[in-house]
């Protein structure tokens, strides 16, 4: 028996995908996490409010009006993204030495810049112009697209850092920072595996008929729905770790009511005995 329930791929993960942002700024906001990642909060609601957008003003406004929200919206998404880094940096290596931070620094933004350079086609000096609406639009999206990747790749290059180096700082297993860091590489290496697997079908390929076309669209429907089931995936991770308090915490907690307890203890023996 076959069901047809009347909802494709795309509205089923869009709407998971937002239900589940909704939980996680929640998360965020009950369990008193926003003071500690405000910028990861911040990206958080970015994506949500990106993602309601999309669904709201498609359709309904001129295709000009539509391209200028939505690229500014990439553009101030790709600047969140490199804060989101920076403050996750400097949660996890609190106490490292101005030098080490240096070295750092460069060496994850050369690795970026280099696979930024080798990575997908740029656009001739000539042609990169302001002298119009679509050209500078046609500016923001080509800094909106290399910045996405960039961020993308020292996501991941931090989060490694961080999952290899963490425990030295203030960053152990099952700490807030290293998880929100796994997520985001988690989420960045899915996308740039997406990202490179359809640029590699989509100059290999050369279909020859209405259907060999139809089947390669479907192909890159599919591979953009695994991306988004993985960010959904991210986003469920983040609401379970975010949610639990962190073992330093937790063992800080316990610590402290131990006195407590014993003062009443000792209180108790210490008592004077009365004769009966």
């Amino acid at each position: 028996m076959h069901f047809d329930f009347g909802f494709s791929a795309v509205q089923i993960l869009w709407t998971l995908t937002f239900a589940a942002l909704l939980v996680l700024l929640v998360v965020l906001l009950g369990r008193d996490r926003i003071k500690r990642y405000p910028w990861f909060t911040a990206g958080v609601a970015l994506v949500a409010v990106r993602l309601l957008a999309s669904r709201l003003l498609f359709g309904r406004l001129p295709s000009i009006t539509l391209s200028a929200i939505f690229i500014t919206l990439a553009d101030v998404a790709m600047l969140v993204g490199l804060l989101v880094l920076v403050e996750l940096a400097r949660r996890a290596f609190p106490g490292a030495q101005r030098r080490t931070w240096l070295v750092g620094i460069l060496a994850l933004l050369a690795v970026g810049a280099a696979v930024l350079y080798f990575w997908g086609p740029w656009p001739d000096r000539k042609t990169i112009t302001v002298d119009s609406l679509l050209a500078v639009l046609r500016l923001m999206q080509l800094v909106a697209q290399k910045g996405a990747m960039l961020v993308n790749v020292l996501t991941i290059e931090l989060g490694l850092v961080v999952v290899l180096f963490g425990r030295r700082f203030k960053a152990g297993w099952r700490s807030h920072t290293q998880l929100i860091a796994i997520g985001l590489s988690t989420a960045a290496i899915a996308q740039l595996a997406v990202q490179g697997a359809w640029q590699t079908i989509a100059m290999r390929a050369a279909p020859q008929t209405q259907s060999e076309y139809e089947r390669l669209l479907g192909l890159r429907d599919k591979l953009f729905n695994a991306n988004s089931a993985i960010y959904v995936a991210v986003l469920v991770w983040w609401i379970v770790w975010l949610w639990l308090d962190e073992p330093v915490a937790a063992a800080a907690g316990a610590a402290a009511q131990i006195p407590a307890s014993a003062g009443v203890v000792e209180a108790k023996t210490d008592a004077p005995v009365e004769a009966e």
